[in-house]
């Protein structure tokens, strides 16, 4: 019984001294992550080496693009509409005949004034005879020349008259609206047709009064538009406002682009892009490159393997890059990758 006792306590002995072993390599194991945790992070960063370099202030507002002729012709006599030549997206040359208004109660007025103007000449014609010959005082001679004056002037009214009912076409472009029908009746001023010259475009912006002394007349700039987002198109400066818009305290400003094949239509929203001015030595960064923190604008800098954070004052900004007016120095070497991970004085490598 003693033996038995005795190899109990043994095995017990034994069970005590394998958990507190278990135990021990438990806490070494533990205790191995510390070491990593005491060991500073390193951040693996990418740099640039900021160098001067030009840099364009451009300045783009938007605009609507207009014809460069814009025509209603209306009418300029009372009457049917007896005929309408071109149509609507038909071209027209200037001078072409338009419509016809009926005009056939001028015919007898334009035969008695011819008749009048006929007999008149005759008359002074005759006169002018006889006053040579010494036969009829001058006084005669002076009222038959008044006469066929007058008749001449009736004949010139009439023929002037009729010509209104054959309207013609002012300038040459395309014919974008009929505003009357065959057969119509319409009064003098009434609209008859929409003529629009689209070989030129012509764009109004409004420019805010600290931009505008950078613009001139023939100034090229760029044109965008909208609808046509392949479309980039040069243009000039063609007048530049001498007064501002008393509301908006804006100078305007057109713009004018050739327009061949008439791809740009009236109406189209357009961008122009004026050259304020050229900065021949800036510095500037990317943009992605600029941090804002508590309302400071932050670069970072890779300074031997340390990151120093730099407070800057910014200038131009022209597409993905923006000038850098202070705070940053020709050399450094600015951190462009994993600038959003880094603090000041935090060691980086560079990649």
């Amino acid at each position: 019984m003693k033996c038995l006792l005795r190899w109990m306590g043994f095995c017990l002995i034994l069970l005590s001294l394998s958990v507190l072993a278990a135990g021990c390599r438990g806490s070494e194991s533990q205790a191995e992550p510390g070491k990593v945790r005491d060991v500073a992070k390193v951040i693996k960063v990418d740099v640039v080496k900021v160098t001067p370099g030009p840099i364009q202030d451009v300045l783009v507002l938007p605009g609507e693009t207009e014809a460069w002729q814009d025509v209603m012709v209306a009418a300029d006599k009372d009457g049917r509409v007896e005929w309408i030549g071109p149509r609507e997206g038909e071209e027209v040359k200037k001078g072409q005949l338009l419509a016809r208004i009926d005009v056939s109660s001028l015919k007898t007025i334009i035969s008695r004034a011819e008749a009048s103007a006929e007999l008149t000449k005759d008359l002074y014609d005759r006169r002018k005879t006889l006053f040579d010959r010494g036969i009829v005082h001058k006084e005669a001679l002076e009222r038959a020349k008044t006469d066929k004056t007058l008749a001449e002037s009736d004949l010139l009214k009439a023929k002037v008259e009729y010509d209104r009912g054959f309207p013609h076409s002012p300038i040459g472009g395309m014919v974008n609206y009929l505003h009357v029908d065959e057969g119509e009746f319409i009064k003098r001023g009434q609209p008859m047709v929409e003529l629009v010259n689209v070989d030129k475009i012509k764009i109004h912006v409004n420019v805010p009064e600290l931009d505008v002394r950078y613009l001139n007349k023939g100034q090229e700039v760029m044109v965008t538009v909208d609808a046509l987002p392949d479309l980039r198109l040069k243009g000039k400066v063609d007048f530049v406002s001498f007064k501002a818009d008393p509301a908006t305290k804006t100078f305007r400003v057109r713009v004018l682009i050739e327009n061949p094949n008439h791809q740009i239509r009236p109406g189209m929203i357009a961008r122009v892009a004026f050259l304020r001015r050229l900065i021949p030595d800036a510095l500037s960064v990317p943009l992605f490159a600029l941090q804002d923190k508590g309302g400071e604008r932050l670069l970072f800098v890779e300074e031997e393997g340390i990151a120093r954070a730099r407070t800057v004052s910014i200038g131009v900004i022209a597409g993905d890059r923006v000038q850098i007016t202070d705070g940053l120095n020709p050399g450094d070497h600015l951190i462009v990758t994993g600038q959003r991970d880094v603090e000041e004085g935090m060691q980086v490598q560079v990649q």
